[in-house]
């Protein structure tokens, strides 16, 4: 019998209690930047090594993080379903939680690009510095989708849209596009389960099912739901 396949949406909210500062908190990683100057071409042009220093920054917090309950209860769930996981997050603690399955919309942290050719890519580990090079000549940057810049990897996640029975959004403001034009892109029919500690305004879906609650707590009531399916 074929399992059945759940797409999971994650954001921020999911690594935050990982120790992952999201930037949407007072207290947030890019509090005192402006995004623009870290996290736009037009950042890399006028000043990439500050762009650089943060993104090397991010790199040492995501390498530190361990993943949590949240984490290793999206990655249980392969017991009993196929999952999809798409994330908004640049870290790789799905991956290290056992999830098999993982779709990064906006980049990793532990990948690095030719400026000249984005599919000239290395895994990267500790530092990127200034006159570092790829095998075109190109400096090398973060593999990061910054705003402004196409997200090659959105055609792919609408795909997996199509072959979906359950849609579970974990940890995100669904404020951030196209990302969160997934949910739309979800079936009528299909159940859908939104998670966050504090649920964001939707304005037009059927067969929601809203968990209030942080990551870690939300998936555990999740699994619940689902195992009586």
């Amino acid at each position: 019998m074929k399992k059945k396949h759940i797409v999971v949406l994650t954001g921020a909210g999911i690594s935050a209690e990982s120790g992952l500062k999201t930037f949407r908190d007072s207290d947030g990683l890019w509090n005192g930047y402006d995004v623009y100057e870290v996290a736009s071409p037009m950042g890399w042009e006028k000043n990439p090594q500050l762009v650089l220093d943060f993104y090397n920054d991010r790199r040492r917090d995501v390498a530190a993080a361990k993943p949590n309950a949240a984490h290793t209860g999206l990655a249980e769930l392969e017991e009993d379903f196929d999952v999809t996981i798409i994330t908004q997050n640049i870290d790789d603690l799905h991956e290290r939680a056992g999830s098999t399955r993982v779709v990064h919309l906006h980049g990793q942290i532990f990948l690095m690009r030719s400026v000249k050719d984005d599919s000239i890519i290395y895994p990267i580990q500790e530092d990127i510095k200034m006159g570092q090079t790829a095998q075109d000549g190109g400096q090398l940057r973060p593999h990061i989708v910054w705003f402004g810049e196409p997200v090659p990897m959105m055609d792919k996640a609408i795909s997996i849209m199509n072959d979906c029975d359950y849609f579970v959004v974990v940890g995100t403001s669904l404020q951030v596009y196209p990302a969160a034009s997934l949910l739309h892109y979800a079936p009528p029919y299909l159940p859908k389960f939104i998670i966050d500690k504090k649920i964001p305004s939707i304005e037009s879906s059927s067969n929601l099912t809203f968990i209030e609650k942080p990551a870690t707590e939300g998936v555990a009531e999740l699994r619940k739901i689902l195992s009586k399916q």
